[in-house]
């Protein structure tokens, strides 16, 4: 399986440390050799790295590392192919545009049957079953608002039914972002952690790296990531139950959206 990490925050912030443990699980101290991707918003543009080699033994990788881009949303993804050759059109995350915004999705798990539900504006580059679904979910909500652009706010209900329903096909643990929202759904493996003050110090898991964050932060920052594991061994994580949907804006969990699914319009 793959492994996801996202991350919401209200002021741009790098992900320089997150990073370099989530890294050295592609390959190192964890299978996923498969390639790897990840995205930076900066305001509607999105700025992506993707490379099909392992992630612990990446140049861009260490680039990605070493620089900070900072960010208020960030999606990365790290490849244990399951669906599709080791190529780079294969990496996640995906991205599309959509209503005049940039859609980044990445996905683990596997989804049987995927390909045979029909494809209408939006067509995958690569063979994976995770970019089918990708485009699959786009196609419902544009089908479902015709010739009109929707705040993706009020969709909230609608992604979070589309992903229920894509978890019926097998394990689907999502992250998907439209610049503004970081949708997250849970079919097996997920965690989350907002880091808000008092700032404290963190230790990652998988490389022994320590972050004192009341140093790099200001009073009023909120930093929420979300991990398919926890990263970081000395941090409250919450664990995200099979079948639980969360939206992060800024930072901030949202309560969930009352607007009507798509199965009641």
């Amino acid at each position: 399986m793959c492994e996801l990490f996202g991350m919401s925050a209200n002021v741009p912030t790098d992900v320089c440390f997150s990073f370099a443990g989530l890294m050295r699980r592609g390959g190192d101290t964890g299978p996923h050799r498969d390639g790897w991707g990840i995205a930076f918003y900066e305001d509607n543009g999105c700025r992506t790295f993707h490379d099909p080699r392992a992630s612990a033994e990446s140049e861009i990788a260490r680039l990605v590392r070493g620089h900070a881009i900072h960010s208020e949303l960030v999606i990365c993804h790290i490849r244990k192919a399951t669906h599709g050759r080791v190529c780079l059109e294969n990496t996640h995350p995906f991205t599309r545009e959509l209503w005049g915004r940039q859609w980044t999705f990445a996905h683990n798990g596997k989804l049987r049957g995927i390909k045979k539900r029909q494809l209408t504006t939006f067509r995958p580059v690569g063979t994976t079953d995770s970019e089918h679904a990708f485009c699959w979910l786009l196609d419902q909500l544009r089908l479902a608002h015709p010739g009109q652009a929707v705040p993706s706010g009020s969709l909230e209900p609608q992604i979070r039914e589309l992903a229920a329903d894509l978890g019926t096909l097998g394990i689907f643990n999502m992250l998907l972002s439209d610049a503004r929202h970081l949708f997250c759904h849970c079919s097996t493996n997920l965690a989350w952690l907002t880091r808000r003050a008092p700032f404290g110090a963190a230790t990652l898991v998988d490389e022994d790296l320590t972050a004192d964050f009341a140093r790099e932060t200001s009073p009023t920052d909120v930093v929420t990531v979300v991990a398919t594991k926890p990263l970081t061994r000395d941090e409250p994580w919450t664990t995200m139950a099979p079948g639980t949907f969360r939206t992060f804006r800024r930072g901030e969990l949202l309560p969930p959206a009352r607007n009507r699914p798509l199965s009641a319009r």
